[in-house]
């Protein structure tokens, strides 16, 4: 884990995979924002709703345990920061962007202390363990402070759940293929 953690490597020097990881997690950020800001509350199945963005913020988590494994935090701290930052640009999307980037670090802290210790029994225990403790965390903290409510919970929870599975199934596949 932390590969590639020196200080000064020039951009052109680092590896492609490491980049594009970064990027889809920014992307994810941004992604989750915008969607909230065009569409709003979404049914996600089972009578539920949620913000739209739950199924990008439900793919992030996934993603931030990659970057982790092929980087470091100061990656995905960075990532998070970056896609907070370029949400706030969006039209309509600054109050989530804040909420947003405040959800995803306390809750990459919160994944730190279950991903990093849980890694040494492997992989998929610690991305799946780290992913529920995760986006329970940031569901809590992000619908209290861009909507000052808990009422899309239950969906929060449901959306990134199905993500989770989804995205957490597919890399174990392409793992066991690797």
């Amino acid at each position: 884990m932390g590969e590639y953690i020196t200080k000064y490597i020039p951009l052109h020097k680092l590896p492609i995979k490491l980049l594009a990881l970064f990027m889809a997690f920014v992307t994810t950020v941004w992604g989750a924002n915008w969607t909230l800001a065009q569409w709003g509350i979404v049914g996600i199945g089972f009578g539920l709703t949620a913000p739209a963005g739950v199924f990008f913020a439900g793919l992030a988590f996934t993603l931030r345990d990659f970057l982790h494994e092929l980087g470091n935090k100061r990656w995905v701290i960075g990532a998070i920061l970056l896609g907070a930052g370029l949400s706030f640009l969006l039209e309509d999307a600054q109050k989530f962007a804040i909420a947003s980037g405040i959800a995803f670090l306390a809750s990459e802290f919160a994944d730190l202390l279950i991903y990093t210790p849980l890694r040494k029994r492997g992989w998929l225990k610690a991305v799946a363990a780290s992913n529920v403790v995760g986006f329970t965390a940031d569901s809590v903290l992000f619908l209290w402070l861009a909507f000052g409510s808990l009422a899309f919970l239950q969906g929060q929870l449901v959306g990134k759940g199905y993500m989770t599975i989804g995205a957490v199934a597919l890399l174990w596949l392409v793992r066991r293929r690797l």
